[in-house]
């Protein structure tokens, strides 16, 4: 089987609707099959050796984190002291949705798990409320991708397994540009809510606000338990989530007493199933890895780029471009296991640190999840308000252009995602 035979099967596949995993899989076992000298068995080893990782531990104990967190009411203990924090701006409502997922973000470093929290407490509300549903899914959807960047964030951890790149440094870098993300969408919404009248809450008292602070205060502590521990070497990114997972599960069972433990196997397996959606499309991923060694795509590629490009500002809008196209068909985990052994030496060579190159691929890919068809934090936003995924797009919209913007800004000055890293000594 040819390389131009692979592509063409790895195209057909995605355009008849098979799975992106599946159709990695599939590919990788055809592939190798053709090959004589390499057993078919490797791609099992492969795929057994692509999750026998002890950071990837982390991507299902944050995601059962914050499944914890939604099952035991504390995303809306969150929610609510957001709304009485920002409530009395016109376009309330999506002020608070973005600003709670900025805060959820430092818990779950998964924006599907944000999105499928907040959107079904806060999209109902939004439309009840008043505000169009082509809004309510946008603003939801593209709030959720914040998840993955400020830290901590899931895909860092990944990059950080792939690449050796300090995770302390990962997590810090994505803190400035995740919160000018957050600030971004939230001016967006000022001036859309200004022009179609969106509806407000009155101001809420000074007690108001400080009773639902210290209702809120245990869970807003989380986040600054798991960077912190993180940053300062007390435990590593696998042991915080296991750390976030426990915490959740106390505040929800013993503190707050709003997880019956009725509902815990239920929570394990939604955690089991959202796991594995990324967990096997990595397995395959590195299958794929293998073939594409096989016929040196690295090399191939790796020289390309060091004939035709030596300025690494263009090599940067390069990598935003076809990860943005990646993103469109393709889960962050697998695109970076199957495309980052091919673009880092070519970076390291142009001067880009294995940091910025992280952070600036991790905010690429996490504007896929609202790019269709895949789309994820779209489709599962516009399922919960029962939109079409071409009115859930036309919603999102303004949306991506506050993260393409933040994201053209960290890649052409680095200096916006160092800036913290660098006064903590970390970088």
């Amino acid at each position: 089987m040819t390389p131009l035979v692979i592509v063409g099967l790895f195209v057909a596949l995605i355009f008849i609707g098979v799975p992106i995993a599946f159709v990695i899989g599939i590919v990788s076992l055809l592939g190798i099959m053709s090959i004589p000298m390499i057993p078919s068995l490797t791609v099992f080893m492969k795929m057994f050796n692509g999750l026998n990782s002890f950071v990837l531990l982390a991507i299902p104990l944050f995601i059962l984190a914050a499944n914890i967190m939604n099952r035991g009411k504390i995303t809306e203990m969150l929610v609510n002291f957001c709304i009485a924090l920002v409530g009395n701006i016109r376009g309330g409502l999506a002020h608070a949705n973005i600003l709670v997922s900025m805060i959820f973000a430092g818990v779950s470093g998964s924006s599907q798990a944000d999105t499928a929290g907040v959107g079904k407490m806060l999209i109902p509300a939004m439309i009840d409320t008043g505000y169009d549903k082509e809004t309510t899914v946008g603003v939801t959807a593209a709030s959720s991708t914040i998840g993955v960047i400020i830290p901590p964030s899931i895909p860092m951890v990944v990059y950080s397994g792939l690449t050796n790149a300090s995770v302390a440094a990962l997590f810090i870098g994505g803190m400035i540009p995740g919160i000018l993300i957050g600030l971004t969408m939230m001016l967006i919404v000022c001036v859309i809510g200004r022009k179609r009248n969106f509806p407000k809450y009155e101001r809420a008292g000074f007690r108001k606000v400080w009773g639902l602070f210290r209702q809120s205060f245990p869970a807003l502590l989380t986040p600054v338990i798991i960077v912190g521990g993180i940053t300062t070497g007390w435990y590593t990114p696998t042991e915080a989530a296991a750390f976030a997972s426990v915490y959740a599960l106390l505040l929800s069972l013993l503190f707050y007493r709003t997880l019956p433990l009725r509902d815990l196997p239920d929570t394990i397996n939604e955690t089991l199933k959202l796991s594995s959606l990324s967990l096997f499309a990595l397995a395959t991923a590195s299958a794929l890895g293998e073939l594409l060694g096989y016929y040196k795509a690295s090399d191939h590629i790796g020289a390309f780029f060091a004939a035709t490009i030596a300025s690494p500002q263009v090599f940067m809008l390069i990598v935003i471009a076809f990860f943005l196209f990646v993103g469109t068909f393709m889960d962050a985990i697998p695109a970076m296991i199957l495309f980052m052994p091919v673009i880092l030496p070519t970076a390291l060579k142009l001067g880009i640190t294995s940091v910025h190159l992280g952070i600036v691929v991790v905010i690429t890919l996490a504007i896929g999840l609202v790019t269709p068809p895949y789309g994820l934090c779209l489709l599962i936003a516009g399922s919960i308000a029962d939109l079409s995924i071409e009115r859930s797009l036309r919603g999102v919209l303004p949306y991506i252009a506050a993260d393409l913007i933040i994201l053209l800004l960290v890649a052409m000055f680095p200096a916006i995602a160092f800036y913290i890293p660098q006064k903590l000594g970390i970088m």
